[in-house]
């Protein structure tokens, strides 16, 4: 067989296995002894913040929790720890390196009232792939023995508005049972939870088997635009945590509302459950015209055209076209 062969040979291969309609996401219990549960959301979007409250709430309720910050910034588990930075993986994996030491679990895992935490951490500023980073940072996990631990649930906390392929690493690889986006009542959150419903099913596409359990509604304000979304693309809202100046305050200052017979512990009590039990769905992401449709013109420029410019607009003056010296051929 030619090369030429061997290519064509490929080529048909590869029609064949895109043209095959991949299996539908498992609507059913999940039976898996670990949840694996991958948190999707714009930066700023008060994942760190639901997810603190989140798994302090779980440990409370007796399940065994791992929350794991796979945000280069390296602050989800701030709120948790009462404003303290974790020693992150991947920059105590480079000191214990140069010592010429190993990584152990005790460098690296901290725990505060059942819930056990973690950074994987990034490269700094201009020194590195964050994305690389991410899929060097599970590399150690796995090192660690990751998939011999026992947890009921762990928590990943993973940037939404990057779209290089470490961050979407739980979602190609099968990685996690579910996803959950975050969301507020703003274009720009809704364009990234959007956008990982996208990714989500791209790689159903590609034979991947992750679904999005729902969404957390964040700071809302009762405009509505992020429950709409959410009944748009076919998932649920787990939970609307509002928009209100105690939990703004009290957040800011590192504290934990998720709390059993505290004011906001029903809110978290509410979205333990609905984690837990949230089938995969698949998701109908929203074309831009879709997703702008949610808010009203006023709000988004929605009205504005698109108008074509000219060569005359480009070179901002009068513009003659020249003859082309292409041969036209008059048809025999």
């Amino acid at each position: 067989m030619t090369m030429l062969d061997s290519q064509i040979s490929n080529d048909a291969a590869l029609r064949d296995e895109a043209s095959q309609e991949p299996d539908p996401v498992h609507t059913g219990e999940v039976t898996s002894e670990t949840q694996v549960i991958a948190i999707y959301g714009k930066g700023g979007s008060g994942k760190s913040f639901a997810l603190s409250n989140l798994s302090y709430m779980m440990a409370q309720q007796g399940k065994r929790v791992l929350l794991i910050g796979c945000d280069p910034k390296s602050d989800t588990t701030s709120l948790l720890f009462g404003g303290k930075s974790c020693p992150t993986i991947i920059e105590t994996s480079s000191k214990k390196k140069l010592a010429g030491e190993e990584v152990t679990i005790e460098d690296v895992c901290f725990q505060r009232d059942g819930v056990f935490a973690m950074e994987l951490g990034g490269p700094e500023v201009g020194r590195g792939c964050g994305g690389r980073g991410i899929i060097h940072g599970f590399e150690l996990l796995e090192k660690l023995g990751f998939h011999e631990w026992g947890f009921d649930y762990v928590l990943l906390d993973f940037l939404g508005d990057v779209v290089c392929g470490g961050f979407g690493l739980p979602i190609a690889r099968d990685m996690c049972q579910k996803v959950i986006v975050v969301g507020s009542n703003d274009l720009q959150s809704l364009y990234v939870a959007n956008n990982v419903c996208h990714a989500v099913e791209y790689f159903r596409k590609m034979g991947g088997n992750v679904g999005v359990a729902g969404m957390i509604v964040n700071k809302d304000d009762g405009t509505g635009e992020a429950q709409a979304f959410a009944k748009a693309v076919d998932i649920p809202v787990l939970c609307a945590i509002p928009a209100d100046e105690d939990i703004r305050r009290k957040s800011a200052n590192y504290q934990i509302i998720g709390m059993p017979g505290g004011e906001w512990g029903g809110l978290f009590e509410e979205l333990a459950t609905n984690v837990a039990q949230a089938p995969p769905r698949q998701p109908v992401p929203l074309d831009q015209d879709g997703l702008l449709g949610l808010f009203s013109p006023e709000d988004t420029g929605g009205d504005i055209q698109l108008v074509p410019a000219t060569q005359a607009d480009m070179r901002g003056g009068n513009y003659k076209p020249k003859p082309s010296l292409e041969v036209v051929y008059d048809e025999v």
